[in-house]
Protein backbone atom coordinates (compact mmCIF):
# COMPACT_ATOMS: atom_id res chain seq x y z
CA UNK A 1 0.00 0.00 0.00
CA UNK A 2 1.05 3.57 -0.58
CA UNK A 3 0.07 4.95 2.82
CA UNK A 4 -0.14 2.45 5.64
CA UNK A 5 -0.88 3.31 9.24
CA UNK A 6 2.65 2.51 10.38
CA UNK A 7 4.44 4.23 7.49
CA UNK A 8 3.60 7.90 6.98
CA UNK A 9 6.56 8.78 4.74
CA UNK A 10 4.28 9.50 1.78
CA UNK A 11 2.23 11.93 3.83
CA UNK A 12 5.32 13.82 4.98
CA UNK A 13 6.61 14.10 1.42
CA UNK A 14 3.21 15.30 0.21
CA UNK A 15 3.05 17.98 2.93
CA UNK A 16 6.57 19.16 2.08
CA UNK A 17 5.65 19.40 -1.60
CA UNK A 18 2.56 21.42 -0.75
CA UNK A 19 4.57 23.69 1.57
CA UNK A 20 7.63 24.27 -0.59
CA UNK A 21 6.68 23.36 -4.17
CA UNK A 22 4.97 26.59 -5.29
CA UNK A 23 7.55 28.75 -3.52
CA UNK A 24 10.39 26.98 -5.32
CA UNK A 25 8.61 27.37 -8.65
CA UNK A 26 8.03 31.08 -8.02
CA UNK A 27 11.69 31.57 -7.11
CA UNK A 28 12.88 29.74 -10.23
CA UNK A 29 10.59 31.81 -12.45
CA UNK A 30 11.84 34.92 -10.66
CA UNK A 31 15.43 33.95 -11.41
CA UNK A 32 14.60 33.34 -15.06
CA UNK A 33 12.86 36.72 -15.41
CA UNK A 34 15.44 38.68 -13.38
CA UNK A 35 17.50 40.00 -16.32
CA UNK A 36 14.63 41.47 -18.35
CA UNK A 37 12.05 42.46 -15.74
CA UNK A 38 13.60 43.29 -12.38
CA UNK A 39 10.37 44.54 -10.81
CA UNK A 40 8.45 41.40 -11.79
CA UNK A 41 11.24 39.20 -10.43
CA UNK A 42 11.20 41.13 -7.15
CA UNK A 43 7.43 40.58 -6.83
CA UNK A 44 7.86 36.86 -7.52
CA UNK A 45 10.58 36.58 -4.86
CA UNK A 46 8.38 38.35 -2.32
CA UNK A 47 5.45 36.06 -3.17
CA UNK A 48 7.69 33.02 -2.73
CA UNK A 49 8.80 34.16 0.73
CA UNK A 50 5.26 35.06 1.83
CA UNK A 51 3.94 31.71 0.56
CA UNK A 52 6.66 29.87 2.48
CA UNK A 53 5.95 31.73 5.72
CA UNK A 54 2.20 31.16 5.45
CA UNK A 55 2.51 27.51 4.44
CA UNK A 56 4.87 26.70 7.31
CA UNK A 57 2.44 28.38 9.69
CA UNK A 58 -0.66 26.59 8.42
CA UNK A 59 0.96 23.18 7.95
CA UNK A 60 2.76 23.57 11.26
CA UNK A 61 -0.55 24.06 13.00
CA UNK A 62 -1.98 21.02 11.19
CA UNK A 63 1.03 18.90 12.14
CA UNK A 64 0.87 19.86 15.81
CA UNK A 65 -2.77 18.83 15.96
CA UNK A 66 -4.24 22.12 17.09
Amino acid sequence: MFLEVGNLDGLVVMLLLIMLGPAIILAIVGLLVLKKHKKTAKVLFILAVVYTIISFGICGIILTGY
